[in-house]
């Protein structure tokens, strides 16, 4: 697996290739160039937290933002602290195609792999 490392000054979250490949693809298809992927965490889901993933224009004064390639990513502080050195994934098999979010700081995830605490 190749990952592409963020700038984020306190490396909150790192993006593969096929992530980012994919992210690109997906803002290409939006035609908006003032959109970037904003990642968050939200409390919810069966494991206690849930990620939350979209495309966003509207910044926060304290939102950490970081660049893998010319993808601009943006995370909230309150989310930075729990996805940090965190990498985010794209698969498209036969078992199915999605986002995924490999957390280091995840004690449990629930089976759907879409909440943790």
């Amino acid at each position: 697996m190749s990952t592409t490392s963020t700038s984020s000054p306190i490396d909150t979250l790192a993006l593969t290739d096929a992530a980012a490949a994919k992210v690109g693809e997906l803002l290409e298809e939006e035609g908006n160039p003032e959109l970037f992927l904003r990642v968050a965490v939200r409390p919810g889901g069966c494991s206690g937290f849930s990620y939350e993933m979209f495309f966003d224009s509207e910044l926060a004064d304290d939102d950490i933002e970081s660049a893998t390639g010319n993808l601009k990513v943006v995370v909230d502080p309150a989310s930075a602290t729990l996805l940090m050195g965190s990498t985010l994934d794209y698969k498209d098999g036969l078992q199915g195609a999605g986002f995924s979010i490999n957390n280091p700081n995840a004690t449990r995830t629930c089976g759907c792999g879409q909440s943790f605490s």
